[in-house]
């Protein structure tokens, strides 16, 4: 299979943007870069918002959910708006507030599992951890600082064969409270196991160990994303759920094409899709209609005429889809076997866990037409319970209408996951369409 340069550079592009993002506050930093690098400027909640046509911003709550936008020519009334959604969470484990416990004079580090990862993928990887860190700064003040730990620092170490012999039989089992726990260092056998931890994180921070409050931090893989196969047509790494989408969605904003026009164009990337999306910052919560609702008040509209905007308005929520695997022929549905590097997957389901319906559904795939871009329909197998997005969410909570897609992958929800060079290449050339061509 022919890779042009031209692609082949975009996946490499993909990879370094999920390197550079361990964890959702480092993904929305990253995020910010690219858009800081195109002149977008933040804008805060808390301030007042005056914007002109052609304004480049963007809106960060709590770190890890980002929203960012460019106004249109015309009014939100007139146009609508254009948004693609995704999400910058990942399934994974989670640090413990009270981390080390001391077993056999090894200190391991206790873990809860965030989402539904494939705890086996965890196992016999070069594991580090990277989040935020709260910090007191010792005037009575308090501030959050990323901390990103680039090297092996922990590890699973799987149980020998010899003491499961079973395992290729009944696969690997993992007791999630007493098996989890990552090995970090040998004990000292002393009661300042813990406070060597913090240590730790101090030297990082380049603050003192006292002055550390909390923390939000992720387990991630050290392992960098690489291309593969024999002309280097796959690709794999941590994270391509669902950060690949928001890659793809954020490439489109900055193109040439969409930085102008007469609609208001829209990112959204949030936290905590992964286990519900309710939260302040989820897409179950208040962000993404406060934001809306803003722009349009922001260019001296009334509420009456966001609320138009919003009939006219179209959502295409981006998520990664389930390619065929042939080895496991039995878990998908036999007339709706996806392949990857075949292009852009329409999402279907009957019961609305994905907003794909006959008109979305067509509107999509005239975007891929007009982009040159082939497209796959994938349905699940109707014995297997189906998972979800933002988009049922989204939708119904702003009343748009929506779009379910996203790129074929294999091993959804492992720590290494896999996928096509050219299916990324087709979606962001797909939502390139979308967001410049005036409809």
């Amino acid at each position: 299979m022919k890779i042009d340069s031209g692609t082949r550079a975009h996946a490499e592009n993909l990879l370094r943007f999920i390197d550079a993002s361990p964890s959702p506050w480092h993904a929305v930093e990253t995020v910010k870069r690219g858009l800081e690098e195109n002149s977008f400027c933040e804008l805060k909640e808390s301030n007042a918002w005056s914007l002109e046509p052609g304004s480049r911003h963007y809106v960060v709550r709590d770190g890890s959910s980002i929203i960012a936008f460019v106004t249109g020519d015309q009014a939100p009334t007139k146009t609508g708006y254009k948004i693609i959604g995704a999400h910058t969470d990942s399934p994974g484990l989670r640090i413990k507030p009270n981390p080390v416990t001391r077993s056999g004079k090894m200190n391991r580090i206790g873990v809860e599992v965030y989402g539904g990862p494939i705890l086996a993928t965890f196992t016999d990887r070069d594991l580090s951890l990277a989040g935020r860190v709260g910090i007191m700064d010792g005037s009575g003040g308090f501030r959050t600082q990323l901390v990103h730990i680039d090297k092996p620092l922990l590890r699973l170490p799987n149980l020998a064969i010899h003491m499961n012999r079973k395992v290729n039989e009944k696969g690997l089992l993992l007791h999630i409270q007493n098996e989890l726990p990552l090995i970090l260092s040998n004990s000292n056998g002393e009661d300042n196991d813990g406070k060597d931890f913090l240590n730790l994180l101090a030297r990082q921070l380049d603050t003192e160990t006292d002055s550390i409050t909390a923390w939000d931090l992720a387990i991630f893989d050290t392992q960098r994303g690489v291309l593969y196969g024999p002309d280097d047509e796959f690709l794999a790494n941590s994270q391509l759920d669902n950060l690949a989408s928001c890659h793809a969605a954020l490439t489109a904003l900055l193109s040439e094409e969409a930085l102008k026009g007469e609609t208001t164009r829209v990112c959204a990337f949030f936290d905590h899709e992964e286990i519900g999306s309710e939260s302040l910052k989820g897409a179950d919560g208040s962000f993404l209609p406060d934001v809306l609702e803003r722009i349009s008040l922001a260019q001296n509209q009334t509420r009456e005429a966001y609320k138009r905007a919003l009939a006219t308005s179209f959502l295409i929520s981006a998520d990664m889809a389930h390619a065929y695997q042939p080895n496991f022929t039995s878990a998908y549905e036999p007339d709706h076997r996806v392949r990857v590097n075949h292009g852009p997957v329409i999402k279907i389901n009957a019961n609305q866990r994905y907003t794909s319906e006959s008109i979305s559904d067509s509107r999509f795939i005239q975007l891929c037409l007009d982009a040159g871009v082939p497209w796959q329909k994938y349905s699940h197998r109707s014995n297997l319970p189906c998972g979800s997005t933002i988009g049922p969410i989204t939708s119904a909570k702003l009343g748009i209408r929506s779009v379910d897609v996203g790129c074929p992958m294999w091993a959804m929800h492992s720590i290494r996951e896999s996928a096509g060079v050219l299916d990324h290449e087709y979606m962001t050339r797909a939502m390139t369409r979308f967001f410049s061509h005036e409809t």
